[in-house]
């Protein structure tokens, strides 16, 4: 019986403490459809010169 209180007096103090949840969020507002800019995915164009950047191999790294 004493339990019981004791579960109370702990949730009206956490409740006093941190307060109650924010309301949830929809999925439908945390999602945004944006359109693709033209000229963009899978058939963009080939640079050749700007492939060096996102290139990474370890043994060019340490010049084997």
């Amino acid at each position: 019986m004493s339990k019981d209180v004791t579960m109370d007096a702990d949730t009206t103090a956490r409740h006093l403490r941190y307060g109650s949840l924010p309301e949830r969020i929809r999925f439908e507002d945390m999602t945004e459809g944006v359109e693709p800019a033209p000229g963009r995915g899978a058939n963009a164009s080939h640079n050749p010169e700007g492939d060096w950047k996102y290139y990474s191999c370890l043994a060019l790294d340490l010049g084997l």
